[in-house]
């Protein structure tokens, strides 16, 4: 696995998902269960989107399960199985920087256009999320860090209370991938909310250029063979 993959998909995870919040009324697209906090604020005050934010999670759970399925086809072709998904990723990622371009500014959420942009990016953060469990499951994960913030204190707890042997190496090695993870995702977030803030819609232009890149890192990599997910 070539080391800057990771990085980039964290930072587009970032990016994506403050994005889609910013210009879809409160929508998470990557962080797909957050929706149920947003969705709840939505009827308590009044505010548009709830429909969406209803959507999103059966959208992300229909689109992980297609994802395993093709898969488990490209594995029986003997097609590369993490850059087919990295490029399918990127055009839903250009869809969605199309439709919201054109479509843009969504003052309503509930709107069918602001729906099926929202839906199409749910779609395209559903594929990272899916292929990173399956697939990259020895990375730290790229749209969410709660888990590994949270490992990165018990590691930096135990290195101060002076672990030895392997216990230390383990540690240190972690800290330096999860580290590079939750900055790439930070810088990500910042990037979305800055560029937002000047060009708006435009913004969705990023993720996309993100994920090109990432098809490049990858190159001819070969992901995991279809095992089940969890191991």
């Amino acid at each position: 696995m070539k080391q800057g993959l990771p990085v980039l998909l964290s930072v587009n995870g970032g990016y994506v998902d403050t994005a889609g919040f910013l210009a879809l009324q409160g929508l998470f697209t990557a962080h797909v269960t957050g929706n149920f906090v947003t969705f709840g604020a939505s009827l308590v005050l009044g505010t548009s989107g709830a429909g969406a934010k209803l959507l999103a999670l059966p959208v992300f759970c229909v689109v992980v399960i297609l994802s395993r399925f093709l898969c488990a086809g490209l594995e029986r072709r003997q097609i590369p199985i993490l850059r087919t998904l990295l490029v399918l990723k990127m055009l839903l990622l250009a869809a969605g920087a199309a439709l919201a371009i054109h479509f843009g500014p969504f003052h309503n959420g509930d709107a069918l256009p602001a729906i099926v942009t929202g839906m199409v990016l749910v779609t395209a953060m559903a594929l990272q999320n899916g292929m990173h469990r399956a697939h990259m499951s020895t990375t730290p994960p790229t749209t969410l860090m709660t888990g590994t913030t949270t490992q990165i204190m018990i590691d930096l707890a135990d290195l101060m209370r002076g672990v030895t042997g392997e216990a230390r190496t383990a540690a240190k090695g972690r800290l330096g991938k999860m580290s590079a993870s939750v900055i790439g995702f930070a810088f990500g977030c910042a990037a979305a909310a800055g560029l937002f803030l000047v060009v708006r819609e435009w913004a969705f232009v990023v993720p996309p250029v993100i994920a090109f890149i990432g098809v490049l890192v990858t190159g001819d990599v070969q992901a995991s063979p279809v095992a089940p997910a969890g191991r």
